[in-house]
């Protein structure tokens, strides 16, 4: 049988090559962090793709509180939380998330993929409306997919396509908003304050997926609710230990306490999945011990994004819009993002084309991804890669 599928797949895959679609990765032989080295190539490149916003992927403070936590909690759970997979570091742990997201529970996931994937289907059924963004990310849709709610979609942090929804979904019996707050592939914040003051008029839940926002947005880097003064409008947020806070792994849903214990009951993800092994728990407990102690971190992010988007604007690259770390230049031909990257490796800078069906089709770009792990050097070193790239492709003058 497997004669014909082996067939049919390897036709596919050279379709996806000759479009210039196809995905290679690339083997890094050191720490995740600012400067990496490259399999199959001398020395450094800096890396400026990762999602390690503060820099701490590597941090010391991480590693020796991951090791401290092996060494008094064992490797790992072999259990579900329900059975026999909840240590007293977890609860801590869900106490800290809480804590930082101004919450009154956290329920920790594997993945924040399992954290969207489990959220909707214990809490809606066909009576209920789930309205969400045209670019919120995958996992979101994945978990909208798996509930049997009615669906809306409006575009792209639209307020008046939003509006349309809510209207339409009064015949609904409950109503959600669901958003991503900073979008992965273009870096804008979505208008929070906006989205509950609407929210609140068509009597309807908030729930935000602040991946790519917690650590990076607001005065402090507490996301999308510092930076709109929505604390006590959001009902759910979902996100990530697998980014800004120390780049692992894991996941966690925090949010009012009736809506987490729900899914500690319902949530397919958290009841058939492994608890987070302790390694990860501590560190990410040092995380948010760190992230109370100093504004440090956020504040070096921070000034390195305003200083990389400007000098790139005025080298004539036509940027995203962002209120984030993610700058996208925008380059549009999907080819065109892969040869600019291989170019770009080979000045010593690591970054990486998205296309199609990443991105939409001819929206093609380089993410380039701040973290306040990088210095005035790197940048000043990437934004001189760009320029001499960018001209030798005729994508600057």
């Amino acid at each position: 049988m497997y004669g014909k599928m082996k067939n049919h797949l390897a036709e596919e895959l050279q379709n996806i090559e000759a479009a210039g679609l196809y995905k290679r990765e690339r083997i890094i032989t050191s720490p995740q962090k600012a400067n990496i080295t490259v399999e199959g190539r001398e020395g450094k490149v800096l890396n400026f793709c990762a999602n390690n916003y503060l820099g701490l992927s590597d941090h010391p403070r991480l590693i020796e509180a991951a090791k401290k936590a092996m060494d008094e909690r064992g490797y790992g759970m072999s259990s579900v939380r329900f059975i026999c997979g909840t240590q007293d570091i977890h609860k801590e742990l869900e106490k800290a998330i809480s804590n930082y997201f101004h919450t009154e529970d956290t329920i920790l996931y594997a993945a924040c993929f399992d954290a969207n994937g489990g959220v909707f289907e214990p809490m809606f059924t066909e009576e209920d409306a789930i309205i969400s963004d045209s670019l919120n990310h995958a996992s979101i849709i994945d978990g909208v997919r798996l509930c049997k709610a009615k669906r809306y979609r409006y575009a792209n942090a639209d307020m008046a396509d939003l509006e349309r929804c809510l209207q339409e979904a009064q015949a609904q019996r409950f109503r959600i908003v669901v958003t991503d707050g900073v979008f992965s592939m273009d870096g804008n914040v979505a208008p929070m304050d906006q989205i509950c003051a609407l929210a609140e008029k068509y009597d309807a839940l908030v729930m935000v997926d602040e991946c790519h926002s917690a650590g990076v947005v607001g005065q402090t880097g507490r996301g999308v609710s510092e930076q709109f003064d929505c604390y006590g409008k959001i009902d759910i947020y979902t996100g990530t230990l697998g980014k800004a806070f120390g780049g692992a792994i894991g996941g966690f849903t925090t949010g009012r306490k009736e809506i987490i214990e729900l899914l500690r009951q319902r949530s397919r993800p958290y009841l058939f999945s492994n608890s987070i092994p302790p390694a990860v728990v501590g560190a990410s407990l040092e995380v948010f011990e760190m992230l109370a102690e100093s504004n440090e971190l956020h504040d070096q992010l921070v000034e390195n994004v305003q200083y990389f988007r400007t000098k790139m604007i005025e080298a004539g690259f036509d940027i995203k819009p962002t209120q984030s770390a993610i700058c996208a230049v925008m380059l549009y031909d999907a080819k065109l993002s892969q040869d600019f990257a291989a170019k770009m490796i080979e000045e010593g800078i690591y970054v990486t084309g998205f296309y199609y069906p990443v991105v939409p089709k001819d929206q093609a770009r380089i993410r380039v991804q701040l973290s306040a792990g990088h210095n005035r050097e790197d940048l000043d070193q990437a934004i001189a890669a760009f320029i001499k790239v960018g001209k030798e492709l005729k994508v600057i003058k």
